[in-house]
């Protein structure tokens, strides 16, 4: 019996040991062990996954609808508006569009290419036209008579700034008056126009003498035209209250106005 448990031992020890085989991995690249097979199964894998990654890619942009115009080489065509359309319609459509054919990125593009070409267009448009109407106005004040020519050259437009100061001035003036003409008449008001008309026209003359009496003339013609002015108009659009004093007082604030600001 011993002589068989020895023998038996005997064997078990000679047999040679087996590894157990490695258990399959999807995520298993190849080591430096496996030598060639596995270089070939991780380049394999690779393209296996980079496959996957282009199909899900692939699949979204398939997915997002493409502007059937979107190679219309007419900015208003492909916008679907009229030549004639107004920026909000253009800026209405652009907005639309672009809602409807989001997530595609050549639609958006020519979307957003052609919105900016009719905007610039119609801002070139209205640049040309204001040069054009200066131009044809500055071209039959030229070809017109001497005596248009001299009426026109003793006035200047001055900047916006000025104009915007002097008118602030003379509505003051007119609604201090208007305010107080229940109680008194507007002579203070009245000097108080003379002079700063006199004060802005010299400003501009730099002569004093010549300031006052353009100033003087413009007062007294803005209370003639008041005076004829004033009669004609309809009783019921004048307020009960309003004098035909204050209403001449009116008429002059706006010739005084109109010649400080625009006289040479």
């Amino acid at each position: 019996m011993q002589a068989a448990a020895a023998f038996n031992r005997a064997a078990f020890a000679a047999r040679p040991l087996r590894r157990p085989p490695r258990p399959p991995s999807i995520l298993h690249i190849g080591g430096a062990e496996d030598g060639a097979a596995g270089r070939v199964g991780g380049v394999t894998l690779t393209r296996r996954l980079r496959c996957s990654m282009s199909l899900s890619v692939g699949a979204g942009s398939e997915n997002a609808p493409v502007f059937p115009r979107h190679n219309s080489w007419d900015p208003y065509k492909l916008l679907g508006v009229d030549h004639d359309a107004s920026e909000e319609e253009i800026r209405s459509a652009r907005n639309f569009l672009l809602q409807q054919y989001s997530g595609y990125e050549e639609s958006e593009e020519a979307i957003e290419s052609a919105y900016d070409k009719i905007i610039m267009e119609s801002y070139t448009h209205r640049k040309k036209s204001k040069i054009n109407l200066k131009s044809k106005i500055k071209k039959q004040v030229e070809e017109s008579p001497s005596w248009v020519k001299s009426l026109f050259g003793c006035f200047e437009v001055p900047s916006m700034e000025i104009i915007l100061k002097r008118f602030a001035l003379f509505g003051f003036i007119a609604g201090w008056s208007i305010a107080t003409s229940a109680e008194t008449g507007p002579t203070f008001q009245l000097a108080l126009s003379l002079v700063s008309c006199i004060y802005f026209l010299n400003d501009r003359m730099k002569n004093l003498v010549r300031a006052s009496t353009t100033g003087f003339g413009v007062f007294v013609s803005g209370w003639v035209v008041g005076s004829l002015l004033v009669p004609v108009i309809p009783a019921f659009v004048i307020p009960p209250t309003w004098s035909l004093e204050l209403l001449t007082s009116l008429t002059t604030y706006v010739v005084l106005f109109l010649g400080s600001t625009f006289l040479k």
